[in-house]
Formats: structure tokens, C-alpha cells, sequence
């Protein structure tokens, strides 16, 4: 065999060698991802934080649904973020307004907002709470919208209009160490209760 040839086929078996270690991974990983989705969001993600905002912008445009807790069945506010923090072993409350009592307090400012904070809204600056989401960061968050009809993201400062509740504040569930999957309990944990009206 001539050395051209010998070189020649060197490069074909480098090449075939690359293409095999470079197209394996990318097979395996479709294929977990199939069998355990969550897989992927976990092992993906930096953070607990991270993971959060990956699991709520995964519901994006699921329907809006009273009393709705499941992509299947779809969501009301308080539903929505239910499962998203059960899906990180964060068990919550049913309902925005007990929700709302979880966590530790944070001030309505949206410098100190972290992406996994719940966004607290109500009617008025002094009425109950009614209509929870999650802040996702660049001061967005998504919720379950009774006006959109389905899960959205939106801008905490959008212009105030009677559909729109308003902003109240925001309570932190996940500690500043996020790397640890621990939730944060200043109140104590409320009773469960059934599903209550309150989406935005």
C-alpha cells in the first residue's frame, strides 16, 4: 500500500472515530430525555433557581382552568405554581392566598427579586391576596391568566387596567443557597384547603 493510500485511509478512521464519540451522546440524551423529562431540566440546570423558571416557562400556553392543577387538566394561578414547586419536592398550599403566607417576606422591590420568587397580587394595595405567579428574571414572571386564558409570562410593571391585579409583593420559598433543595419556613404551613378564585 502506497503511503498516500495509508494516510488516506489514517484520516478516514480518525474521522469515523470523531463522528462515533460526537453523535453517542446526543443519542443517549434523546433517549433519557424521552423516558424521564424531568431528567434533563435537573441535570441541566445550575441551580434549584434555575430549575424553577424551567419548569414554569415549560407550561407556557397550557389553558387557564378554575381550580386547574395539572398540565393535563390545566391551571389556575395558585395550581400552576403548586406543581411547579411540587415537581422540586417544595410542597405548597393550594391557593394564592395561603401561598402568599409561605416563604419568607420580601420587599416589593424588583433589584432584590430572585428568579423562583412568588409574585403576590390582589385588587388593591390593601386587599387579599388573589393572584399568584413566578418571577422568571429581567422583571417577567409567568401565572395562569383567566384573561389570556392560558399560562403566560408577563412584565411585573404593566400598565394598570381593571383586569389587572395589582402588584403586592413577593415571598421567597427558596434559601439564597440555592444549590440546596430546602425550603424556607417563616410562617408556619397553613391547613390545605380546596381551590379558591383568584387569577389574573
Amino acid at each position: 500500500m502506497s503511503p498516500f493510500a495509508a494516510g488516506r485511509r489514517r484520516s478516514l478512521v480518525v474521522v469515523l472515530l470523531a463522528t462515533a464519540v460526537v453523535c453517542t451522546p446526543t443519542q443517549t440524551r434523546a433517549q433519557a430525555q424521552k423516558r424521564k423529562p424531568l431528567t434533563a431540566i435537573s441535570k441541566s440546570a445550575v441551580t434549584l433557581r434555575d430549575s424553577v423558571v424551567l419548569m414554569a416557562k415549560a407550561q407556557l400556553g397550557r389553558r387557564y382552568q378554575f381550580g386547574g392543577a395539572t398540565p393535563k387538566e390545566g391551571f389556575d394561578c395558585s395550581g400552576l405554581v403548586k406543581y411547579v414547586m411540587a415537581a422540586l419536592n417544595l410542597d405548597l398550599p393550594r391557593t394564592a392566598d395561603l401561598q402568599a403566607k409561605q416563604g419568607l417576606s420580601i420587599k416589593k422591590d424588583t433589584s432584590r427579586l430572585l428568579p423562583g420568587d412568588l409574585l403576590t397580587f390582589g385588587q388593591t394595595a390593601k386587599s387579599d391576596v388573589s393572584h399568584i405567579g413566578i418571577y422568571v428574571g429581567s422583571g417577567r414572571y409567568i401565572h395562569a391568566s383567566s384573561v389570556a386564558g392560558r399560562v403566560i409570562e408577563s412584565p411585573i410593571d404593566r400598565r394598570p387596567a381593571p383586569a389587572i391585579k395589582i402588584w403586592r409583593g413577593a415571598r421567597r420559598m427558596l434559601a439564597l443557597d440555592s444549590a440546596v433543595p430546602s425550603a424556607i419556613a417563616s410562617a408556619p404551613r397553613s391547613p390545605r384547603a380546596t381551590p379558591k378564585g383568584g387569577a389574573n
